[in-house]
């Protein structure tokens, strides 16, 4: 999505703004933003795991080496392609850490986290979700279409792929 340049998924607006101030690459932006976010576990009383501290670490790394190689094309339906894929393998991605029992990702125990303190679910991961999509995109983040895209196409894609990818164990 972040070569398609047509907009990324909230999170990533966020990354991308950061770096874009910081010149930090993305993924090394992402890594450091999820080490930060982290540190709102404690409050929470989330307990990482194995899932959680490689979601942070690996995510970022292969961001930073799929941009080496990856460009933005010249032609626009390709770049289509790009940023409809970007959902797709984010979902894929989400369905094999979460699938594994591994520990969720630190977004998503902030998520949890707060609902353990009453917050609904879905509310605090729409304010989450709303939060860093301002603050990213008042950073200097890319906001279009491909933010619509990943806001209503992640949900069910999770949804879907989510228990073919579970591990009978981990649920």
């Amino acid at each position: 999505m972040v070569a398609a340049d047509l907009g990324l998924g909230p999170w990533d607006v966020l990354h991308q703004g950061l770096s874009r101030l910081s010149g930090i690459p993305i993924g090394m932006t992402a890594i450091l933003v999820g080490l930060v976010v982290l540190g709102l576990w404690f409050p929470l009383r989330e307990r990482p795991g194995l899932g959680t501290l490689l979601n942070v670490l690996v995510i970022g790394l292969v961001i930073d080496l799929v941009l080496v190689w990856l460009v933005t094309p010249a032609d626009l339906w390709l770049r289509w392609v790009m940023m409809l894929a970007g959902p797709v393998l984010f979902a894929i991605g989400s369905g094999f850490y979460i699938g594994a029992g591994l520990g969720p990702g630190p977004r998503d125990g902030v998520m949890t986290g707060l609902a353990r303190q009453g917050v609904p679910v879905g509310v605090a991961r729409f304010l989450i979700e709303v939060t860093v999509l301002a603050a990213g995109w008042l950073l200097g983040g890319r906001v279009g279409v491909g933010t619509l895209a990943f806001a209503l196409g992640i949900g069910p894609l999770v949804h879907v792929l989510l228990p073919r990818l579970t591990l009978a164990d981990a649920s």
